[in-house]
Order: structure tokens, then sequence, then C-alpha cells
């Protein structure tokens, strides 16, 4: 049964001096910000002095981030760092992320509020690091733990090992296979995963709680969570098997009414699913020049169709950082967020909640975007966290299994690592069949680019095996299948047509595959069918190409219901053995690779 309960009273506190950090400018909901709290109470009056909400009106601070993945350490490259508009127009970059920082930020944040909600919107684990990948991601929990995360919603990655392990992240106990990792017992999360529209097919019921509800002084405030309805488009079918995803507008709708008649008004939705800001800025005002008009993507559906009971969302999945106010059902402004990923942002919420009408005065809610910088010092509990674990992976991460020139970066339509891990999926595929034609990758599976510059002791321009986990931590195996050129055609059209039309994915193609993708086309049309070639010739529909995909592409995963129709399939090894194979051959200290040049895909814009 769903429970409520108090924010965690047995677990200790700790909050520590408020630390300026660097903002996005703060966004007010409603005209009333200027003009004061509805009422024009006084703060001596009708507001809680010193936060023991004594008056009627109760700031309550919700700090939320979304999309970590496991990323306890400082993300590498461009996934560690965040763009920042400057008051003249120009942008600086600013490294970000990291679990020691982001304590630091949290509890900073949280000295001398009374009343503060810690609440995240999915994945907080899957397709994580090889420091928390290797252990099932027991590292991010324990963390999520210490970092006194009190509630977070489910996200598509939950799923990657399937609902029972999610249940074992929740609940506790050993890993079925691997065991456990030290003498003491794996204990599980402190925090519910929320889960209200993963059902269970033969139940029908949440495979977790829907709701939870945070309590404190007479102050409530409940908590839907759901991850996006197209959870099982993008996890293996294994992840999802016996589960069903219901609509995440229609679940929310039902729940706020629930918690309404428990007599709690004041709702938080945390959605697994976003929207795309016109900037990749995360100071970017989404709201000019008119509410919400700066962001596109399905969260503005979503937003504009959640029963006006709910008073903010708090939202993820598209890794994009956002403050934006769209209009509910009732037109009123309401506050959806979004704190990128990995740890390098948090936004700071501030609720106001009517303690006479036991709702969040919406006029009154601010919002704004902080970057976790590493200016800060390390949480001491954080170091050694990630020391302990990075003890026991050590032996296998430090391992070297290749050397680059330069940052391999896995950003843009065509990426140069996009490349490097479709050839090494050709190689491996002409190893275990000489009649290979091409590869094909999903640029999701790609989770983190190849730096140049060393993380540990291992010299410039040495790949580890921790940095390959990192960047393909999926365990795929590499799959051969035969199509004909027609269904390769059809292929390439469904990176921009069907799930993928409105926010295409747009395969990494191995070494030989050609074609033009013309932008300016509309749906299917926008891959121009006759440029594609295959080492200079044209895909001819009625021949047969030996294809390796990722198993999860082979299953039609992503949207490409055409690549899981091949035959005689023949199953590799795993995709990270494949490209360390593939480094390890053709890579050495003295002769390392270049960066590839991202020029087999000609756009047109």
């Amino acid at each position: 049964m769903p429970a409520t309960s108090p924010a965690h009273p047995d677990r200790r506190r700790r909050r520590t001096n408020r630390f300026a950090a660097l903002t996005a400018g703060v966004v007010t909901v409603g005209a009333l910000a200027a003009a004061g709290l509805p009422g024009s109470a006084s703060a001596g009056e009708e507001r809680g002095e010193g936060g023991y909400g004594h008056g009627r009106y109760q700031d309550v601070q919700l700090l939320s981030f979304n999309d970590l993945h496991g990323n306890l350490e400082p993300p590498a490259g461009s996934s560690g760092r965040v763009t920042e508009t400057q008051p003249d127009g120009t942008t600086k970059t600013i490294d970000a992320g990291g679990a020691e920082y982001l304590a630091t930020h949290l509890r900073q944040a949280r000295k001398g509020e009374k009343y503060s909600i810690t609440a995240a919107g999915g994945d907080m684990v899957g397709a994580s690091p090889l420091l928390s990948g290797l252990f099932h991601d027991e590292p991010t929990i324990e963390a999520l733990n210490k970092l006194d995360l009190d509630v977070t919603s489910v996200g598509n990655h939950e799923f990657d090992e399937g609902a029972k392990e999610l249940a074992r992240l929740q609940n506790g106990g050993c890993h079925p296979k691997d065991g456990c990792y030290s003498d003491k017992k794996f204990k599980g999360a402190d925090f519910p995963y929320l889960a209200a529209n993963v059902l269970d097919e033969k139940t029908k019921k949440p495979i977790l709680k829907p709701y939870w509800v945070w309590k404190k002084n007479g102050v409530k405030v409940g908590f839907i969570g759901v991850t996006l309805e197209g959870t099982p488009n993008i996890v293996s079918a294994e992840g999802v098997k016996g589960l069903s995803f219901k609509d995440e507008v229609e679940t929310i709708n039902k729940y706020a009414k629930v918690l309404q008649k428990q007599g709690v008004k004041s709702i938080v939705a945390l959605i697994h699913e976003g929207g795309f800001p016109a900037s990749t800025s995360y100071n970017y005002d989404c709201d000019s020049p008119g509410a919400g008009d700066g962001i596109s993507g399905p969260i503005v559906d979503i937003a504009k169709n959640v029963t006006p009971q709910v008073d903010a969302l708090v939202t993820g999945h598209t890794h994009n950082a956002y403050v934006c106010s769209i209009a509910d059902p009732a037109g009123k402004p309401r506050m959806v967020t979004s704190a990128a990923s990995f740890g390098r942002l948090y936004t700071d919420t501030t609720l106001t909640y009517d303690r006479r009408t036991g709702d969040i005065a919406r006029t009154a809610v601010k919002s704004a975007n902080r970057v976790v910088t590493r200016d800060v010092p390390k949480a001491p509990d954080m170091t050694e966290l990630i020391g302990k674990w990075n003890t026991l992976a050590a032996p296998i991460g430090n391992r070297a299994i290749g050397y680059i020139s330069g940052d391999i970066g896995n950003t843009g339509t065509e990426s140069p690592l996009g490349d490097l891990i479709a050839d090494a999926q050709l190689a491996h595929g002409k190893q275990l069949d000489p009649e290979t034609d091409l590869a094909l990758m999903n640029p999701g599976g790609i989770r983190a680019p190849l730096t140049y510059t060393a993380k540990g002791a291992e010299g410039d321009g040495v790949v580890t095996y921790a940095e390959g986990f990192t960047v393909q931590p999926f365990a795929n195996t590499v799959n051969l299948q035969d199509f004909t050129g027609a269904q390769v055609i059809q292929a390439l059209k469904e990176q921009v047509s069907g799930p993928n039309a409105a926010a295409p994915k747009v395969l990494q193609v191995s070494s030989g595959l050609t074609y033009t993708l013309d932008l300016t086309r509309t749906g299917a049309d926008r891959v121009v069918t006759d440029s594609i070639k295959l080492n200079g010739s044209a895909i001819d529909p009625s021949a047969t190409y030996r294809v390796a995909t990722n198993s999860f592409l082979a299953g039609g995963g992503d949207g490409f219901p055409t690549l899981g129709q091949g035959t005689n399939d023949v199953v590799g090894a795993d995709d990270l053995t494949a490209l360390e194979q593939y480094l390890t051959a053709n890579s050495s200290a003295a002769n390392p690779i270049a960066p590839p040049k991202a020029d087999r895909i000609t756009i047109v814009k």
C-alpha cells in the first residue's frame, strides 16, 4: 500500500553554511512575486519567522536534480561542464559535477532552512561509470543516502537490469549473482523510489510506491513519481519484462486526486521526461519572450495537461537545464524545472506553503538552477566512499586498453567517438563473419567522450578500461544480422520518422557508409535515398547486407523496428570488448589513434 511518512526522522540531517553558488536568473511564477504574498501579510504577522512555521505562510525549500547516472567522480570532458551566458551575451564554460562537490553544495544550501526537501527526477543509476556500474550501482545508492535524498521517481535506466534489481536497490540485499562486495550487507535506499505509472502486468498495481508525503510541523507536501511512458522503447526487452508503462498525465492526475482526498493539497510531480530549451546555457531564460516559449518537447504537452492540483514539475531525461513557467490547464503559470545531468547542477526552488489552505501559494514560487562548482571543499564522507569503491575497482579499471592523440568527443549529429565505435563493431563483426558489410551504433549508447588528459596516474592519451566502461556501460553484445538493402534504407529513415520524427536519433555509421541528411526537409525524406552508398556504390534494395549492431538495436530498440527484423543472427562479444579489441589492435603509445573526422554523413541545414 502507498505510505505517507515523516521526512526520515531516524536519519541525521547535516545542514552546514549556505553557499552562494553560481546561479541562473531566479524565475518567479506570477505577478504577485513583486507585490508580496497573497493577502500582503507582513513577515512578523503572517509568515513563519525563523523558519518555525508559526505564521500563515511557510517557505519550503525544494532542492532537486536528475539523471545522475552514477557519476560519483567528476565527469570528464564536455560531460563535466556547463555553459553560462554572461551579461554581455557571450558564453563561458564552467567545470561542474562530482558527488564530493554536490554534497557540499546541497549541505550549504540547506543551512538555516528548517523546511527543506531534496528530490530527484530519475535515472539516478544505470549507464554508470565503472566505479558504480561494476558494483550494480550500490555505490551510488550509498552516496544518495549520504546526500540525504528524500525521494525520487524512477527513470528508464532504473530498469536496465530489470524490476527485481530495482527492488533490490530499494530494499537492500546482496546481488543474486555477484553476491556481497564487503562483510556488510547492502541495506538499499533510505529514500523511496516512486513508480506510479509502472505496473506489474499480472497484478495491475505499481511495482513500487506511486507517491510519498513529506511532513513537518503540520506542513505536508506530496510527491508523485513517474517515468516516461515510452520506457519500453529505450530499454532492453528483458529489463521491462512483465511490466506495463502508463500515460504520465493520466497517472499523475489519478494520484493527485488520491492525495487530495487524504488532505494533501501541496503536490509536486517528479517526471522522468523532459524538454529541449532553445539555448544550451543553464541560465537561459526560457520564459522570454513569453511563458515557456523557449522550450519544446514532450514535457510541454505534459505540463499543459497535468491537473492544476499539482504545484510544480521536476523533470529530467533529456539532460537539459531549464527553469520555465508553463501554464496549467486552468491557464495559471506553473514551474517546470530540470537540472541537466551527471550532478552538474541542482535546482533550488522555494515553495510557499499556506497553512490556512494547505496548498502552495503558486504566485510566490521561485526557482533557479545552481552550478555544482568544484571550487568548494570536498565532502569528506563522499571522498571516503569513492575511495573505498575505487580500491575495489582499481585492479580492473586502471588497465590500459588503448591510446589516443586527442579528445574524441561524443556530441554532434555525427560524433568522432560514434564513428570510432561503429568501426570497432564492424571490425568485430568481420572477425565473426568476414562478409560483414557495415555497422550501426545508437547515439544514446555512447555515454561519455574519451579525453586525452589523464584522470589518474595512467598518463595523458591512455585509455583505461574504466574510461571505456564509462563510454559503453550497458554490456550489450555485438550482433550480426542479414538485411535487404531496402531494409537498410528503411532503418536509416527511421532515424527521423516514426517515434524519432520530433527528436531524431541519428545512428553512428562505420567507415564506407555515406549519405546525406537534409534537415530542411521533413520526416523520412530528410534521409536522401539516392545518396546512401556503401564504399562508393549505391545501396541495392534487393541485395543482402550483413550488418553489425548492438543487441539493443538488434531488438528494435530506440524506435528502429526494422533493425529487429534481421535474419541469420550471430551473437558476438559485448560492445566494450569490441571497443577494447579495436583500440588495442590499432593504437600504441608511439602511434595513438587520432579522432575520426566525423564526415560520413553530409548534413544540409
